[in-house]
């Protein structure tokens, strides 16, 4: 049964929160050793994001787009024409069922998340991390689904599983926040790009200015309070929307000048630290361990 959200509604979203509700997008059984812990998915996260459409300028008359054979000189395809294909080489096409999708892995496969594995959460870099999301128990797995969650509160572990949703194959990272098991929908080993040839090559740092930018980073150092941070580009954004509806006129803004590296690089680190001394950061304690 949908949920109803209990974020607070922010300001220009395109639908309020107390009207979005958090509906199962898939629903099967979590698998570790013998036990299964029959769960849905809902999505973790709402993004208020802005949707914009093309429209006709003189009339506003939305634009359309047809569905057409480029083979045939743009014809008009009607759907039952159109399949799913895999290009093997230029030119050459397979042509895909559903059937073929289904068959391509067994059926436990399909609705169950298989647990391989449980890991301390710190072995997992974040840059695997693609999407999150709820799992909630099916009705009568309450119990079940509850043993698991505090197993893993427990141990401080999280689970390393496999699922197929979509027509794919996920890797997945399952965690407990607030006694409610989260999935981190994850990318597989293979399509994270290395870091080869990213940093700069042959470059020497002076100790002055890597003190001096260590200092900065220190004086900058804090807390990480996610209510801190706002999408201030939809909000202003929002704001020219809701201008331009009552007919104001809207100031289009100077372009600032783009950034450039500056040439006394210590001069510019000094600056720093005095800017940011005066904002009064406040700085994360740190605890001493007893001599």
């Amino acid at each position: 049964m949908p949920r109803a959200c209990g974020v607070q509604p922010r300001f220009g979203s395109a639908s309020a929160c107390k009207n979005w509700t958090m509906r199962s997008i898939w629903s099967g059984a979590v698998a570790f050793g013998l036990v299964s812990v029959p769960v849905r998915m809902e999505s973790a996260v709402e993004e208020h994001k802005l949707h914009f459409h093309f429209v006709h300028e003189p009339d506003g008359g939305r634009i359309g787009y047809r569905k057409v054979c480029k083979a045939e000189d743009d014809k008009p395809v009607d759907d039952d024409e159109i399949v799913k294909a895999f290009e093997v080489k230029k030119g050459t096409w397979v042509y895909l069922v559903d059937e073929d999708f289904e068959s391509a892995t067994l059926d436990r496969a399909q609705r169950t998340i298989d647990i391989h594995a449980f890991v301390q959460e710190s072995e997992i870099d974040p840059v695997f991390f693609e999407r999150s999301y709820f799992l909630t128990p099916q009705d009568g797995a309450e119990k079940v689904y509850a043993l698991l969650a505090r197993a893993m509160e427990e141990t401080g572990l999280a689970a390393v599983a496999t699922f197929v949703m979509r027509d794919r194959q996920h890797l997945a990272c399952l965690r407990v926040r607030e006694r409610a098991i989260q999935l981190e929908r994850m990318h597989f080993a293979d399509e994270i790009r290395p870091a080869t040839g990213i940093a700069p090559k042959g470059v020497r740092v002076a100790k002055g200015d890597l003190d001096m930018a260590v200092q900065l980073v220190r004086r900058l150092e804090g807390e990480f309070k996610p209510e801190n941070f706002k999408d201030t580009y939809r909000d202003s954004l929002m704001k020219i929307i809701r201008a331009k509806e009552r007919g104001d006129t809207v100031e289009v803004a100077e372009e600032e000048p783009e950034t450039e590296a500056p040439v006394d690089l210590l001069a510019a680190l000094r600056e720093s630290v005095e800017a940011a001394g005066k904002r009064g950061k406040p700085r994360r304690r740190r605890s001493r361990k007893a001599a």
